[in-house]
Parts: C-alpha cells; structure tokens; sequence
C-alpha cells in the first residue's frame, strides 16, 4: 500500500479556493496565518466554537499564543451545539459587530466551521438575520475572511464553501454555499482528532462515506467526483476500524481526514442528494441526533432506491466494503443488505425507531424533506426520479 510510503509528519498544502495545511503537526502553520493576518492590518478575529472540543484537542492554546504575539485581539464566541441553530448565529454576529472583528476563525468539526461561515457572511451585511440567511430571502455578495482549524474527519467543510443551520421552530435545516464562503486559510492536523470519542469517530467518518457516495452518483457526477469517492472508500474501509480500536492512532486518523477533505472537495464539485436532504429534517427535529448518525440509519435506504440507476459507479466505489459486484441493478438488496452489515459491525446499529422516530412522523419528515428552504436543489441533483412516495418509503425503510 502506497501509504507506508508518506510521511504523516510532512505537512503539505492543498490549494483551492484557500489553503489548506495538511498534515502532523499543521496547527503550527497557525503562526505564519496570524503572520499573514497582521500583514493585511486584520487585527481584530471572531473566534466561533462549541463549549470544550476547541479546548481538549489542544488547538486553542497555539491560537492565543499566536494572536497574542503577532498583536491581533480576539473576541470568543462558544454558544455553538452540535446541530447549530441561526439564534446561536445570531448571537455570533451579535459579539463580532460589537467588537468590530475583521475575520472570522472557527475551530471544531463542521458546526463551528459551518457558523463561522454564516457569521462572516452577515458580519458584512448588518441587519440581516440568520434565518433570512438560510431561508433564502436574502442574498448575501460578500463575507469576512473566513479561517477553519478543523478537529474532525466528517464534514470537509475546511475545504468547501457549505454552511448549515437549523431553524428549530420550523423543523428546517437548509445549507447555503457562496463563492466567497471559502475558508481563506484552514489547518487539518491529524493530532486535533485523536481525543474524539468513539461514537464522534464513526459518526463523522460516516458523514464523508455518504459524501462521496452521493457526490459520484449525483446529477453533476463527473470523472473527477467518481475518483475521489473510490479513494475515500477504500481509505475509510482500511483506516476505521482502526482508528476505532486505538483513538490515538496517528497514521489512522491521518489517512482519515484525508479521506474527509477529499470527500469535501467531492461535494463542492458535484454536490449531495438524497441522504442528506432526509437526514437534515431528523437532526433539525431531534438536534441530539448526530448528522452523521442519521445519515448512517438512511443509507441503506437510500442505497436500495438508487443502485439501479447508479450500478457501474456503486460497486466500483463501494467494492472495499462490498466485493465482487457485478454492477448490474438488481444487486441492490445484496448491496443494502452488506452496507448495514458492515455498519452494524462498526457500531451503528440503530433504526429510526430506536432514536425516536415513528411511522406517525413520517408524513411529517416526508414535508420537511420536500419543503425545506434551498434543499430543492439536492432533491433535483438524486440519480433517480424524487417524490413524496419515494422519500416517504426511505424513511419507511429506514424505521
């Protein structure tokens, strides 16, 4: 296998839209950013987290010591759950006008980084709320810096420009996706996942696996998407186990966040679809439900809709967790069947049923699903045909 050969503790840069420093020991890359910050005469940063990962994982004492001696003040906001919500963005926004930040930092997994998107967006349009934001109803042209230390290896939201947030009272959980929503500088260093839990581990692995899966089978699939999703495939199959085994395994965690940022750069070519549309109304009604959680119990479901369609591509990608496909339409039971087995043996064994949803909230999950703001667009981008009576025997199949 080509990876014994890289040197984890080489740290490259992925250039995009932004940069990305990639490797053991990229949170030091923090130094040459607030450098860089400084040189631009941003002085003042909003530093968006959540309650305790920013602080576990190590990141935040190299960014108060890195801000501190390039002279850049810093305002902290750490309001933000799981499953953020556009109050909790609001309240972001609120902080950094006050305090007249420059740019924005997010440090954690997707839902930081997903805010810090959205804050950055409406520090530069003041009076626009979070909800308008992500309803559609206003149209943002610009956004502050955005800078991402990412603690994670689910969502690649360090590489792409996607955002989400749940409005609660609705039952909504749209994403919004600019081009000035790009992290100008984001850090992936391996290190920062190792004190993930178990369950975070899986989750959030999960969360790139049903990446790639949609993006290689979307409406806007390409050559390029269809790479990148065998890749992250047969580096998840290989390096989960593992990381789930031993949480400190740095080679494991290495290749699984790699894993995650090419899942990103897949989404941000060719988008998700029917997975995360459905999931999006479970996590927006029951925020404790892990996203990635909830894309885990779906996919099985939503791999027996959209094989047929999709057979060639699907068993090429999936081939390291279900070999010897043929790529013909009827595999798609065999196909539903191995996936939730080898969920199953990882440790994701829940049906909806078993998180709190019943057949009485099925019309409820169908609506949602059909009708959340500027999730249309996912709907129209699945390989197949989508309508109430195919969303409604997803999540049917899924209890």
């Amino acid at each position: 296998m080509f990876e014994r050969k890289i040197n984890i503790y080489e740290v490259f840069e992925v250039k995009g839209r932004g940069i990305c420093y990639f490797g053991v020991g990229a949170l030091k890359k923090m130094k040459d950013i607030a450098k860089e910050l400084a040189s631009q005469d941003i002085k003042r940063v909003l530093v968006v987290t959540g309650k305790s990962a920013y602080r576990t994982c190590g990141a935040w004492d190299v960014v108060v010591k890195c801000f501190n001696e390039t002279g850049i003040e810093y305002i902290h906001y750490d309001g933000i759950t799981p499953n953020p919500t556009v109050q909790e963005i609001d309240q972001a926004v609120k902080l950094g006008l006050e305090f007249g930040a420059q740019a924005v930092l997010g440090i954690g997994g997707g839902s930081p980084i997903d805010s810090a998107k959205a804050v950055a967006v409406l520090l530069e349009h003041p009076g626009v709320s979070a909800e308008k934001l992500f309803t559609g109803e206003f149209m943002p042209e610009r956004a502050k810096p955005i800078l991402a230390i990412n603690t994670t290896h689910g969502t690649g939201t360090e590489v792409d420009r996607y955002a989400v947030a749940s409005i609660v009272e609705k039952g909504y959980k749209p994403g919004i996706g600019f081009n000035f929503t790009y992290p100008l500088y984001s850090i992936d260093d391996p290190t920062l996942t190792t004190s993930l839990s178990y369950e975070q581990t899986l989750y959030t692995t999960v969360d790139a696996l049903n990446h790639v899966i949609e993006a290689s089978t979307s409406q806007l699939r390409n050559p390029y998407t269809v790479l990148l999703a065998k890749e992250t495939v047969r580096i998840i199959a290989h390096y989960l186990p593992q990381a789930l085994i031993k949480p400190d395994d740095l080679n494991a965690r290495y290749w699984l966040l790699y894993a995650s940022m090419l899942a990103g750069i897949a989404i941000d070519t060719s988008m998700t679809h029917l997975t995360h549309v459905l999931e999006h109304p479970l996590s927006a009604l029951k925020p404790e439900l892990a996203h990635g959680h909830g894309l885990g119990i779906l996919l099985p479901s939503v791999l027996l809709e959209i094989y047929p369609a999709m057979p060639e591509i699907l068993a090429e990608v999936l081939s390291p967790i279900v070999p010897d496909l043929l790529g013909i339409p009827g595999e798609n039971e065999e196909v539903a069947f191995a996936v939730e087995g080898w969920l199953r043996n990882l440790g994701l064994r829940e049906r909806l049923s078993e998180v709190g949803f019943y057949e009485e909230d099925v019309e409820k999950l169908t609506e949602l699903a059909m009708s959340t703001p500027l999730l249309n667009q996912g709907l129209l981008n699945a390989p197949v045909k989508v309508n109430e009576d195919l969303i409604r025997n997803i999540y049917l199949n899924s209890l």
